[in-house]
């Protein structure tokens, strides 16, 4: 029998495994989250900036699976009619992340799905729990794609005394093994969530190239940034940014980001100019989980890996105390 770990998380989902899909924009899509749910744990959809007909043929995509879905706060928050059809669908959960979303937790809550917010400062977790959110996603900056500055090992269990013993808690960034989740476990976290592992899946809307760059890239060989958000013309706020693996394009600008903004139409020409696989431009969007990423495999197996390990590393956990 696969291994399973018992937690809030997984009791209030009722599910097996302590493990959640990242919402990637259009990365994670409806194959991979059915996938994921198959396999014990929580798959969301990758909503992101919101686009209704990819909503609709992920939906088809996960068939009869149950899986969520996940939006960029201050992006949706522009289209509002997004988050009612995504509600429609009556998603295991509907996330949230970057931005004030207590319209969209209550909007939520009216309808009984369960609501996710992804946070980044203690502050933030307040604000999250203080909406009454039911699951909080607490991301640290060692993670791929668009967050802040804390680390996760500090944040975490930070966040965990700011809301109380009650409020479930799942963990992010630079988590790809069973090591993650049971340390996440250990630092007050009820489950974790995962995006860059889950790149790397079989099932992951994304090309060979960029999952063999997964592959091979390293965590040193990462950095986080506003270069790209620039370079794509993409009106992030500027107090996140986002973590990609290093490339020419980024050792160019990442250090001269004023001078970029400045010369902003020059940079996003050379980058538009670029083909969409040749990520010595393009982002190659990763965390520094990249470490523990040695092949491509499906998600269940990723899955059943990762709880299998933490569940073993917990049973020997008693060896340290006397």
């Amino acid at each position: 029998m696969p291994a399973r770990l018992k937690t809030r998380f997984t009791e209030f989902f009722d599910i097996d495994c302590p493990v959640m899909l990242a919402p990637m924009d259009k990365v994670a899509g409806g194959a991979l989250a059915a996938a994921v749910t198959r396999a014990g744990g929580l798959g969301l959809l990758g909503g992101g900036y919101g686009d209704a007909d990819w909503i609709e043929q992920a939906h088809r995509d996960a068939g009869n699976e149950r899986v969520g879905i996940g939006f960029i706060t201050w992006s949706v928050l522009r289209t509002p009619e997004l988050v009612d059809q995504a509600l429609s669908h009556k998603p295991a959960a509907l996330m949230v992340s970057f931005g004030d979303a207590e319209d969209i937790i209550a909007k939520a809550k009216a309808q009984d799905t369960p609501t996710i917010w992804q946070v980044h400062t203690v502050a933030q977790a307040e604000q999250a729990a203080k909406a009454g959110v039911d699951v909080i996603v607490v991301q640290g900056q060692e993670a791929g794609g668009h967050g802040m500055d804390r680390g996760l090992m500090a944040l975490l269990p930070a966040a965990r005394d700011a809301t109380g013993p009650d409020q479930i808690i799942l963990a992010a960034g630079g988590i790809a093994d069973g090591r993650g989740l049971a340390g996440a476990l250990m630092l007050g976290g009820d489950g974790i969530m995962m995006g860059t592992r889950f790149c790397a899946s079989a099932e992951a809307d994304d090309t060979d190239i960029a999952k063999a760059g997964l592959v091979k890239a390293t965590g040193d060989g990462t950095v986080r940034s506003k270069v790209f958000d620039v370079a794509r013309a993409v009106d992030w706020p500027w107090h996140f940014t986002g973590r990609v693996v290093r490339n020419a394009f980024a050792d160019k600008w990442v250090g001269n980001i004023e001078d970029m903004k400045m010369r902003a139409a020059e940079a996003q020409e050379a980058y538009n100019a670029s083909q969409p696989d040749d990520h010595s431009i393009r982002a190659l969007i990763a965390g520094e989980a990249v470490d523990f990423i040695s092949r491509i495999e499906p998600a269940g197996d990723i899955v059943a890996r990762i709880v299998e390990e933490a569940s073993d590393l917990l049973k020997r956990a008693p060896r340290y105390a006397e």
